[in-house]
C-alpha cells in the first residue's frame, strides 16, 4: 500500500499516502493503523518521522490516537461536527446537557425503531458483544462508558443510514459528563443493563414499535439517573466517548 519516501519533510510525504489510502476507502473509519514500529519499517523513515505524521493526520481530523489500544482512522465529517457542537454547547453545565439529552429524545427511539427493520447480524453480534462488555464491567467506569457508547453506536449503524450514523457518533461523544454521573448513580449500570437487553431484544425481533418504546424508557433512567447523583462533578470525565 505504501512506499518509501526520500526528501526532508518527510513526515508530510507519509501524510499524504495514509491521507490518500483514506480519502480513497482502502482505509476506513475504524480501522487500525500498524504499529509505530511497522509504519516506520514500510515507510523506510525514522519513528520520529511516523510520530510526526500521526500527530498532523490527528490535527486534521482524519485519525485519533487511543493510549494503550493503537492509532484509528476517524470519521473527519464526524470529527468536525463534534468540534462544532463543542464550541456551540458547554455540556459541563446543566443547560447543555439538557439540550444534548433533548436531541437524543428527538433522535434516537426512531433510530432504534430503523433498527429493528434494517439491522444485519454483524450489527446484532455488536450489540450483544457491547452488553456482555458492560456487564463485565459494572465496577468500572471506564470500561462500562466505553461498551456504552458502543451498543448505541452499533445501534446507529444499524438503521443503516450514514448521516444517522454521523450525527449519533457526535451527539453521544459530548454526554461524558452525563454518563458518569449515570455511572455512579445508585444501581445506573444495573438498571442501564436492563434497558439495553429490551432494546436489542425487540430489534432482534424485528419490532419497530417495542423498540422505540423500550428506547424512550431507557432514555427517561438515564435522564432520572443523571439527575439523581450528586457524588460526581459536572467537570468530570471518565473516559473518551
Amino acid at each position: 500500500m505504501y512506499t518509501a519516501v526520500r526528501a526532508s519533510r518527510l513526515y508530510q510525504q507519509i501524510v499524504e499516502q495514509i491521507e490518500q489510502s483514506i480519502r480513497s476507502g482502502q482505509l476506513k473509519p475504524g480501522d487500525q493503523l500498524p504499529a509505530e514500529r511497522d509504519l516506520a519499517e514500510r515507510f523506510g523513515v525514522s519513528r520520529t518521522a511516523v510520530r510526526e505524521a500521526v500527530k498532523a493526520l490527528g490535527e486534521k481530523g482524519l485519525v485519533e490516537a487511543l493510549p494503550g489500544r493503537g492509532t484509528f482512522v476517524i470519521d473527519a465529517t464526524s470529527q468536525v461536527i463534534k468540534q462544532s457542537l463543542d464550541l456551540l454547547i458547554n455540556n459541563s453545565t446543566p443547560e447543555g446537557l439538557a439540550h444534548l439529552e433533548d436531541v437524543r429524545e428527538i433522535f434516537e427511539p426512531e433510530i432504534a425503531a430503523r433498527a429493528a427493520t434494517r439491522a444485519e447480524p454483524k450489527q446484532l453480534a455488536a450489540m450483544r458483544d457491547a452488553i456482555e462488555a458492560m456487564e463485565r464491567s459494572l465496577d468500572d467506569a471506564g470500561a462500562y462508558i466505553e461498551a456504552d457508547l458502543d451498543f448505541h453506536l452499533a445501534l446507529a449503524e444499524a438503521a443503516q443510514n450514514p448521516l444517522v450514523l454521523t450525527l449519533i457518533d457526535s451527539i453521544v461523544g459530548l454526554l461524558r459528563v452525563q454518563r458518569t454521573r449515570v455511572f455512579h448513580a445508585p444501581e445506573g449500570p444495573a438498571r442501564g443493563q436492563h434497558h439495553h437487553r429490551r432494546i436489542l431484544h425487540a430489534v432482534e425481533s424485528h419490532d419497530p414499535d417495542a423498540a422505540r418504546a423500550a428506547m424512550q424508557s431507557h432514555l427517561e433512567q438515564v435522564r432520572e439517573d443523571s439527575q439523581a447523583d450528586t457524588t460526581v462533578g459536572t467537570g468530570a470525565a471518565v473516559t473518551k466517548d
